[in-house]
């Protein structure tokens, strides 16, 4: 198990994911600029999306202890994000997992990776037995992505949220460890740290 404190740097084979850096925010921005990447993603998202806003996303990243948002990293270029947010209470052993790419890397496997490497890195990390997903019912392409990850579907959440002044539904995908402490959590291979 990782230390709590410690800063992963997950090497995948098609990207990697690492902490966020301040001379990321160019290439975030240009890739988060995309409103069919805002449409996906909760309203605290900017759409359109500035350096100034990725300025402001990056610092928060990088001030949250623990770290739990990272850059998708490809071929030396952040092109995406992907974190998690830890619950409290009677909860506390699950965790909320959240994404982008930019469509410019889409259907390369890109994100299945990360969201392995994430939600590997978060329950060994953090001692969790569950990490979920709520994509919104029209977005198929997250579907695949979280069940190529091995998340399962658990159901619909009927009319359990507004988007562009629409209700829609979500559907709730999520990865739980049967065992908790299993250290063999089949998701991704052990991280490795460059």
């Amino acid at each position: 198990m990782s230390e709590p404190g410690a800063a992963p740097h997950i090497v995948m084979p098609t990207c990697v994911v690492r902490p966020w850096r301040l001379a990321d925010a160019g290439a975030i921005a240009h890739h988060a600029n995309n409103p069919k990447i805002g449409r996906n993603l909760r309203d605290g998202f900017p759409s359109p999306y500035t350096i100034d806003d990725a300025i402001s996303f990056i610092q928060r990243a990088m001030e949250l202890q623990p770290l739990c948002r990272f850059a998708i990293v490809v071929e030396g270029e952040p092109v995406g994000s992907i974190g998690f947010t830890l619950h409290a209470n009677v909860e506390r052993v699950g965790a909320e997992l959240g994404y982008f790419l930019g469509e410019a890397h889409w259907g390369r496997g890109i994100t299945t990776e990360a969201v392995r490497a994430v939600t590997a890195y978060a329950i060994r990390t953090h001692g969790l037995t569950r990490v979920y997903a709520v994509p919104y019912a029209w977005n198929p392409a997250s579907f695949r992505v979280l069940e190529k990850a091995g998340y399962v579907c658990e159901g619909r959440m009927r009319r359990s949220a507004v988007k562009d002044g629409e209700i829609i539904d979500q559907l709730l995908y999520a990865f739980v460890v049967e065992e908790p402490g299993n250290p063999d959590t089949p998701l991704a291979p052990p991280p490795v740290r460059a």
